[in-house]
């Protein structure tokens, strides 16, 4: 199987790549859209701001080719979210894979929220074996609404989707490579996809 974890400049893609060596399939870091579009299974990471991340993607033209893969996609935290139809940290355009916006969460919690959470309202494949209000690790400022193509829900002063699926596309808002062995069993599922 031929993994790619997409390397565009936002992402601590390295533990991502670990976490699949641990799971016995090499990933290949790449930004050639030629290699992107003939992998099997692909990641699309995301660390950091969602403008300049968003840019990087234009600068590559990346922004245009991921929307039309057809295998599994699979967005993680900031990816996730650029695959929404907009963000409102740094008022940025997404994707518009996903039909909800991102915005983020209000002064009366602590931000970013960092750490352990519940996942619940699991509804995919993704899913297989984990069950519902399964602890998952999460560092973010800005969540995905809650929306008909949610996967998962966590509440943090609001419920919101911390997992999305729309077609070939899934996007998890937590880090499964950080999760532990439910993660890494996340991890998997999508590898079974």
């Amino acid at each position: 199987m031929k993994l790619v974890i997409i390397d565009y400049g936002a992402g601590n893609i390295k533990s991502i790549q670990f976490a699949f060596k641990r799971l016995g399939v090499d990933a290949v870091l790449s930004n050639n859209i030629d290699e992107i579009r003939a992998a099997d299974k692909i990641i699309f990471p995301g660390v950091g701001e969602a403008s300049s991340a968003m840019q990087m993607l234009q600068e590559s033209g990346l922004d245009k080719v991921i929307p039309t893969l057809t295998q599994p996609v699979l967005g993680i935290c900031l990816g996730m979210q650029l695959m929404c139809n907009s963000s409102s940290e740094g008022n940025t355009k997404g994707l518009g894979i996903f039909d909800v916006d991102v915005k983020k969460f209000s002064k009366a919690v602590k931000v970013p929220q960092m750490g352990w959470n519940v996942i619940y309202d699991l509804k995919s494949d993704l899913f297989i074996g984990i069950k519902e209000k399964e602890f998952m690790y999460l560092v973010h400022s800005f969540y995905a609404e809650s929306c008909a193509e949610a996967i998962a829900t966590t509440d943090y002063e609001i419920e919101y989707a911390s997992a999305l699926q729309k077609d070939n596309f899934y996007g998890v808002q937590f880090h499964p490579e950080k999760s532990g062995l439910e993660g890494a069993k996340i991890l998997q599922n999508f590898l079974n996809l």
